[in-house]
């Protein structure tokens, strides 16, 4: 049985998860709106990623006998000066989200759940890419600073980027 202090806290980022979701969609409509493709199709993947990870939890939930509260999404950032800052505010955001997973996991080892807490280890691991995913974008994208061509060359490499379901999902 999972706690209520836990139940609540997961159904608090299933909101975050969607959230996220929401941001990365936005993302991606602005950056196609300024002609480039290929990051706007990295920013959907991350769209995708991101419902993905709100159906693990709550798949997780229901697993656990614990019922799923959705809750408003609340507005997000629709526009960007550049790719950059995109890249700068999904690295802030995913250090939030780092956090808020870190919260989970605290108040599982606190409850002595190690159901859930073998289900976060998932998603810290998860963190560690996004991180990481997004640090390196930011280097590439500083690395060509104020080269047209640099930036279309990128735009070009993000275009193949394909979604793959995330493993708790591919099981299914």
């Amino acid at each position: 049985m999972i706690s209520q202090k836990l139940h609540a806290a997961v159904n608090a980022q299933i909101n975050a998860e969607l959230w996220s979701a929401y941001l990365y969609l936005a993302m991606s409509l602005d950056a196609e709106s300024k002609g480039y493709k290929g990051f706007a199709n990295w920013f959907y993947i991350q769209f995708q990623e991101e419902q993905a990870h709100a159906r693990i939890f709550m798949n997780y939930l229901n697993s656990r006998d614990a019922k799923v509260e959705l809750l408003p999404i609340e507005e997000v950032p629709s526009t960007w000066d550049s790719v950059l800052e995109m890249y700068k505010h999904t690295l802030n955001h995913e250090k939030k989200v780092t956090s808020l997973i870190n919260n989970l996991a605290a108040i599982a080892r606190e409850d002595n759940d190690f159901a859930s807490i073998n289900r976060l280890t998932w998603f810290i691991d998860e963190q560690v890419e996004e991180e990481e995913s997004a640090r390196d974008m930011i280097a590439a994208l500083e690395a060509v600073d104020g080269n047209k061509y640099g930036l279309y060359m990128l735009d070009k490499e993000q275009a193949a980027r394909t979604y793959v379901a995330p493993s708790p999902l591919a099981a299914e």
